[in-house]
């Protein structure tokens, strides 16, 4: 199930890193996009599953993150994962994860 892989992914995101939609979509063979991000909307339990390490694909948060506080509740918990937060936009070069292909 879509869901169930989503958010198991979610937990494979290193500390410090982040990763886009798309690429959650590549990683998991799946253009389903718009299912991945009502997903990552309705996350009941974003501390199990850290869907505040999901950006889009310009290195930009969420202007309506799920979580209570949107955007700056994403930007806060982005900061104390390590990941510097510049006008809510993170540097992919620095901070997106590349997920090893076997």
């Amino acid at each position: 199930m879509l869901k169930d892989e989503v958010l198991n992914y979610l937990t494979t995101i290193p500390k410090g890193k982040v990763v886009t939609y798309s690429q959650i979509g590549k990683d998991l063979d799946t253009k389903a996009y718009r299912a991945i991000g009502n997903i990552l909307h309705n996350n009941s339990d974003p501390v199990k599953y850290p869907c505040f390490k999901v950006v889009n694909a310009k290195g930009e948060l969420a202007e309506h993150f799920g979580a209570e506080g949107g955007i700056l509740t994403q930007r806060e918990r982005l900061i104390n994962d390590g990941v510097e937060v510049i006008d809510f936009r993170v540097d992919l070069n620095k901070y997106q994860w590349k997920k090893e292909k076997k």
